[in-house]
């Protein structure tokens, strides 16, 4: 998400702008929004896919948009990540789908929230989304500390085997 606030800065992304969806990225697997292959989404449809069902399929979507495959962009990802500071982040995909060459640290992420907030405070609001429409079905946001915590932000929970929920 650091990376499309970025290019919305730059005018290189729009919110409304479509991207289309590939046969790999709609085979990306769950958690996922479920696109399907030669269909499209906006970039704004996106950022609500990615916030509130950390939607691996649609991670992908946007890394083949802007680098021309989510190998590529995790790439680009890894020197972005080292231009704030993350010394000890390598990514190898776009959603953070376990790959043992993929790591980070608690430290790294919280300089990248720092920088998320410090440089696209504008975009902070998208985090805190309850649910959103997609296809008129209703998608709910998954951290149900949103509705249950008032202090809660929703800037990412998640799940992965080797470390249990975070």
């Amino acid at each position: 998400l650091y990376m499309v606030f970025d290019a919305l800065e730059r005018g290189q992304l729009r919110l409304k702008q479509r991207l289309r969806v590939s046969k790999q990225a709609a085979s990306r697997p769950p958690s996922k929004l479920g696109v399907k292959a030669g269909e499209t989404i906006t970039v704004e449809q996106a950022i609500y896919a990615l916030v509130t069902r950390s939607a691996n399929d649609v991670a992908a979507v946007i890394g083949e948009a802007m680098a021309g495959s989510e190998a590529r962009f995790a790439q680009r990802m890894t020197r972005r990540a080292r231009g704030l500071g993350m010394t000890r982040t390598t990514f190898r995909n776009a959603s953070g789908l376990p790959d043992r060459r993929q790591i980070t640290t608690a430290w790294d992420m919280a300089t990248l929230a720092k920088a998320l907030l410090r440089n696209h405070g504008r975009y902070y609001r998208y985090f805190s989304t309850p649910q959103f429409y997609f296809r008129k079905k209703k998608h709910r946001n998954h951290n149900h500390l949103l509705k249950n915590y008032a202090a809660t932000d929703g800037i990412k929970t998640g799940y992965i085997r080797m470390s249990g929920f975070h």
